[in-house]
């Protein structure tokens, strides 16, 4: 075992910063192939491989950044789908809008496609569906039609022989979500009234050319969701948010009627099968476990035999081939660490392709464990702690991290941003605040109206948890996170002082009345949209000039802040604005607090870039030691098990 420092033993900073090393692992239809993203921003591929021998059968050079996911369309087509951030005039602000290429396995050739329509912009607005028609593989993508000063959401039909996009059906201003059946034909839509709220389903029949309108509910923030198809072509799934929860219920396409709540899909994820696009099962993930359900036994067993191969490990299925015979799964665990594997369940064999962060072994991943808490009302708060390796969990320095939604979570598994953290020494508190989605409508609605109150306090409870049991020094906290975790990070010294003793905020919410403002200026002045309404019900707030979102700003607060603080930010994040960062940074140094501000050039909200990201992640733990460091590791007797690194 070394001793000594933690920086000097662990990987560097820019092993967990880059972009994973191998990403968007697919194998094709008939499971001859499979392929994936590899390398890192400097120098990237996409490559394709023969399944049974490893032998490469195409390397295509590409931008690391903005490539989004690889797809299978058929044997011999793969769909790319990249991003960039850009405003287009009339139509919306700076926005993230999304393409796709093709890429020809006999021909070796990369092609645009949405390019050649009149009138229509060359981005999809949705999942990419593919279907078999003449028995070729043909996409189906709801994009963007623009016929004089309307803009409709419209279903393309695109040929990959010949790359050839045609119009096949427009919907309206307010199309929001279709289904399709196995023909290629929508089966299903939506659309969705921003301003009354209310939400509209259609339905249609194969073979029929006339839609149905069926139920119409008012749905000013929960609106419901069109999912896929049923288990046929004949049925279509749509969540609801029933009196206590959300509900899944199966709808006919023929007559409109809705099944009773689907017991059986009381999970996160639906899954449906690659060949027709049908409902085939779920997914529950669990603060520990990732589980699968599958309707037909034959699966279930598939499934059971998949992850028997893999003792002690999570599972997650990345693809699987048409007949379910061939599979790449993500396995996490502390044997394999965070690594892709190819499963063979005709030869019985499971060989592994590599590893997500190449630079991070097993041996260097710090142990997390689960835990729940009592907030001081009583509710209990899930949350993950890692903790450091080579050091006893006594008295450790700790770094709460929060993340970001509100409604949204940690996963069990490998957490990039949590390890490069606890590698410097720190103990890591991820707490599943009340707010967060994942743990139940209950928890979730909780956190509705206390957005910088008990959302906040959950925060510092778990602080106060790990105090009381000793693992924790009071004196060596800090608190950082970033989207609604930055505001957080920024809320602790202005709303719940001197529980921390430093701050890092990354692309975090400082003025919550401009945010509000910022929301209404998108969408042209329109103050009656879902969104809007989305962020005023967890901020408990009637409209964007409510005098109570002062209260819960940290940027109004900045005289309050004793703590040093530290802002990063994207420069094209069009999610939260990057003047979100100026603002706190103006109110603190005017309030004389000690504050830095780091720029991250060409970087969006989600951390797309590695060269951001490393630069983010190397601000942030200089940031830590220099306000809150870490003892050297320690070795012998009282060292956390299996701490060797």
């Amino acid at each position: 075992m070394l001793s000594g420092g933690a920086a000097n033993a662990a990987p560097p900073i820019a092993a967990y910063g880059q972009l994973p090393g191998m990403s968007s692992v697919t194998i094709s239809p008939d499971g001859a192939r499979f392929a994936a993203i590899l390398g890192d921003e400097t120098k990237a591929e996409i490559q394709i491989r023969n399944t049974s021998t490893g032998q490469l059968v195409s390397a295509s050079a590409t931008a690391r950044d903005k490539l989004r996911s690889l797809q299978w369309a058929g044997p011999d087509h793969l769909i790319a789908t990249i991003s960039t951030t850009a405003a287009v005039y009339g139509i919306l602000g700076r926005h993230e809008w999304f393409a796709i290429n093709d890429f020809n396995v006999a021909t070796r050739k990369w092609k645009p496609l949405l390019a050649n329509i009149e009138n229509g912009m060359n981005v999809i607005s949705g999942s990419v569906t593919v279907v078999t028609i003449d028995g070729k593989p043909t996409l189906i993508v709801p994009g963007i039609y623009i016929p004089g000063d309307k803009t409709l959401s419209t279903l393309f039909r695109i040929y990959l022989e010949s790359g050839r996009a045609v119009m096949q059906e427009a919907g309206t201003a307010e199309t929001s979500d279709w289904v399709i059946g196995s023909d290629g034909k929508a089966v299903a839509r939506t659309e969705y009234a921003e301003r009354s709220g209310e939400w509209r389903l259609f339905t249609r029949p194969s073979g029929q050319s006339n839609w149905q309108r069926g139920v119409t509910k008012i749905a000013p923030v929960d609106r419901p969701n069109l999912l896929s198809l049923g288990r046929d072509d004949g049925s279509v799934l749509v969540s609801t948010r029933g009196a206590d929860d959300w509900q899944v219920q199966e709808v006919s396409v023929a007559d409109g009627s809705w099944s009773p709540p689907r017991a059986d899909l009381d999970a996160d994820l639906m899954i449906t099968d690659p060949a027709t696009n049908r409902l085939i099962g779920s997914l529950d993930i669990g603060l520990d476990s990732i589980d699968y359900r599958f309707s037909a036994e034959a699966d279930q067993r598939a499934w059971r035999s998949i992850t028997r191969a893999f003792p002690g490990d999570l599972v997650n299925l990345s693809s699987w081939s048409n007949d379910h015979m061939t599979a790449i799964v993500e396995v996490d665990g502390p044997t394999n660490g965070d690594a892709f594997f190819i499963v063979d369940r005709k030869a019985k064999t499971a060989q592994k392709l590599g590893d997500r962060y190449p630079g991070i072994a097993a041996a260097d991943i710090a142990p997390v464990r689960s835990l729940r808490y009592k907030a001081a009302d009583g509710m209990e708060i899930p949350a993950y702690l890692t903790l450091p390796r080579g050091r006893p969990a006594k008295g450790l320095p700790l770094v709460v991290l929060v993340h970001g939604g509100p409604a949204s979570r940690d996963d069990p598994g490998f957490d990039w941003w949590a390890q490069a953290i606890a590698s410097r020494g720190y103990a890591v508190l991820q707490p599943q605040f009340r707010g967060s989605s994942g743990f139940g409508a209950v928890h979730r609605d909780a956190g509705f109206g206390q957005w910088g109150r008990k959302m906040q306090t959950d925060l510092s409870d778990g602080v106060r948890k790990l105090v009381t049991d000793g693992i924790v020094d009071p004196k060596k906290v800090c608190i950082t996170g970033g989207s609604y975790g930055g505001y957080a990070a920024l809320a602790g010294p202005t709303l719940d002082p001197g529980v921390y003793r430093c701050a890092a905020a990354i692309a975090g919410v400082s003025d919550l009345r401009r945010m509000l403002e910022n929301e209404i200026d998108d969408r042209g002045g329109n103050k009656q949209n879902a969104t809007l309404r989305y962020w005023q019900r967890f901020m408990g707030a009637t409209n964007a000039t409510d005098p109570r979102l002062d209260a819960i700003s940290p940027a109004r607060l900045a005289a309050r802040v004793k703590i040093p603080v530290l802002l990063i930010h994207g420069k094209d994040d069009t999610v939260v604005r990057y003047e979100q960062s100026t603002i706190m940074e103006k109110a603190l140094r005017d309030a004389g607090a000690n504050v830095e501000l780091v720029t991250l050039a060409g970087e969006d909200h989600w951390l797309s870039r590695a060269t951001t990201r490393v630069q983010m992640l190397t601000a942030l733990i200089g940031f830590l030691e220099k306000n809150n460091p870490p003892a050297p590791a320690v070795a012998g007797p009282g060292a956390e098990a299996g701490a060797t690194q």
